[in-house]
């Protein structure tokens, strides 16, 4: 694990980003939502996230490998600050989207790209953190359950 480092994205990182959010959207997504556009991304997640870049409410952060390729990115996560509002008074810390690539998986990579959304959460005043994952998705919850995440809701839905 000494040969990856986590880093917020640079402009030199939005490819592999893009391309990271891509597979998730393909391998998480596509495998549990048949509603989802899993194409989003590859249409629009450039100009997406390109856009989101600099604002300091949001975090975009990658893993990078030093060992491979000159540090070929191997993990991303997306967090945002959600403000508070009437009727939730509190600063949240919303972890959007994670993916650590299937080589690089089981070697702590997402633990280093949580570790440093929870760091920029406080920074950020957040009083509370939150990640959505699929209810099919038992290693996702896993993990999240091991780095503090308790289940609070459950959203049902139904074809109409």
């Amino acid at each position: 694990m000494s040969s990856i480092t986590v880093s917020v994205a640079g402009p030199a990182d939005l490819d592999a980003l893009v391309a990271s959010v891509c597979a998730l959207f393909a391998e998480d997504a596509g495998a549990h939502d048949p509603w989802m556009d899993v194409q989003w991304p590859v249409r629009e997640g450039a100009a997406y996230y390109a856009s989101i870049a600099d604002n300091p409410a949001c975090l975009l952060a990658v893993a990078h490998d030093t060992s491979l390729d000159g540090g070929r990115v191997v993990g991303h996560l997306i967090g945002k600050i959600s403000e508070p509002v009437s009727v939730r008074p509190s600063r949240f810390a919303i972890l959007e989207s994670l993916r650590v690539a299937p080589e690089a998986r089981n070697q702590g990579v997402g633990s280093l790209l949580v570790d440093e959304f929870f760091r920029w959460a406080r920074q950020h005043q957040a009083e509370q953190a939150s990640v959505t994952a699929f209810a099919a998705n038992t290693a996702a919850q896993r993990f999240y359950t091991r780095h503090g995440f308790a289940p609070t809701s459950l959203t049902l839905r139904a074809a109409v």
